[in-house]
């Protein structure tokens, strides 16, 4: 009989022992899915509203931001802006170690950090001369597209356009890229504007625009691309003329860098002992190289200047 209930005893114990066991196990759970919850809901609330300390600078954080969606970098606009700080801070050592004066330090600071900006530009720009002329064929596809699809809805039309693979060159990957930003964001204006942003013409405002009032109101726009596509055509002429001037600006911009590369390297081929005592130890030779590179990193910035105003 004793051994009934000691057996009971123990049958008790061990299902008090297990049910204490699996609430316990069940509520840590639950207190560890409710912490994930609140953290992962804490990540995307953060990464919504962008509200890093380098957001408080505003406009210049979402033009940066909006530079390098539009390229593609994978770099946030405050990684970007560390980078242009650590070049500046290389540029001042330089400028302390090398040159041993403020002026070269304050100049170095200067053309280091903005270098990155720079870099981005030119980049976009070259996206930009690379689609000026691709701009209207890509178009005439997408109004297709949209035809085909009975002018129901733009994401449908340009899920035709881009699974075709029909798109011209570049343009291919900025549509796709649109197209990816406007089925899985919810920035369609965001979206639309590092659109128009890519191509750097008043032609791709206009079109953004077009999509813009498709997307928030639902009208059929057929007859509004109808007309862009024949002011596009008329004013096709002057498109490549104005290509034109951009690829003579290019060159001219890179001038400067051929003509100082022959004149150095024509000195190093006469005189290679007294160019090196000269241009690398003497003071007076690295102060004329360090304004060489200043003149042509001004040029640089005037040829990007004059690119933007004839985009």
């Amino acid at each position: 009989m004793s051994m009934i209930w000691i057996a009971s005893l123990i049958g008790v114990l061990f299902l008090m022992l297990f049910v204490s066991v699996r609430y316990g196990l069940s509520a840590w759970w639950d207190g560890q899915s409710r912490k994930r919850r609140l953290k992962t809901y804490k990540v995307e609330k953060r990464n919504r509203d962008e509200t890093p300390k380098w957001a408080r600078i505003g406009k210049s954080y979402q033009h940066v931001s909006d530079l390098l969606l539009a390229l593609g970098w994978r770099l946030s606009p405050s990684g970007f802006a560390a980078c242009s700080l650590a070049l500046g801070l290389l540029g001042i050592a330089t400028g302390t170690l090398v040159f041993q004066t403020f002026r070269s330090a304050v100049i170095l600071l200067f053309m280091l950090s903005c270098l990155p900006y720079v870099l981005l530009r030119m980049s976009l720009m070259n996206r930009q001369m690379a689609t000026r002329l691709e701009f209207l064929p890509a178009v005439e596809l997408f109004y297709q597209s949209y035809l085909v699809t009975g002018c129901r809805h733009i994401r449908i039309a340009l899920q035709k356009a881009v699974e075709e693979r029909r798109l011209p060159g570049e343009v291919q990957a900025v549509f796709e890229q649109l197209y990816r930003n406007l089925s899985v964001k919810g920035d369609d204006e965001g979206s639309l504007r590092r659109f128009s942003l890519s191509f750097g013409s008043m032609w791709a405002e206009y079109f953004s625009n077009i999509l813009k009032v498709a997307l928030e109101e639902g009208n059929n726009v057929s007859d509004n691309l109808k007309e862009l596509i024949s002011d596009m055509r008329k004013a096709q002429l002057a498109n490549q003329v104005e290509r034109h001037r951009l690829l003579e600006i290019r060159m001219a911009n890179y001038t400067p860098v051929l003509f100082l590369g022959l004149f150095m390297g024509v000195n190093f081929r006469l005189n290679p002992a007294g160019s090196y005592q000269y241009y690398l130890l003497d003071p007076g030779g690295r102060g004329m190289l360090l304004n060489a590179v200043v003149l042509l990193f001004g040029s640089f910035m005037m040829g990007l200047y004059l690119s933007r105003k004839k985009l």
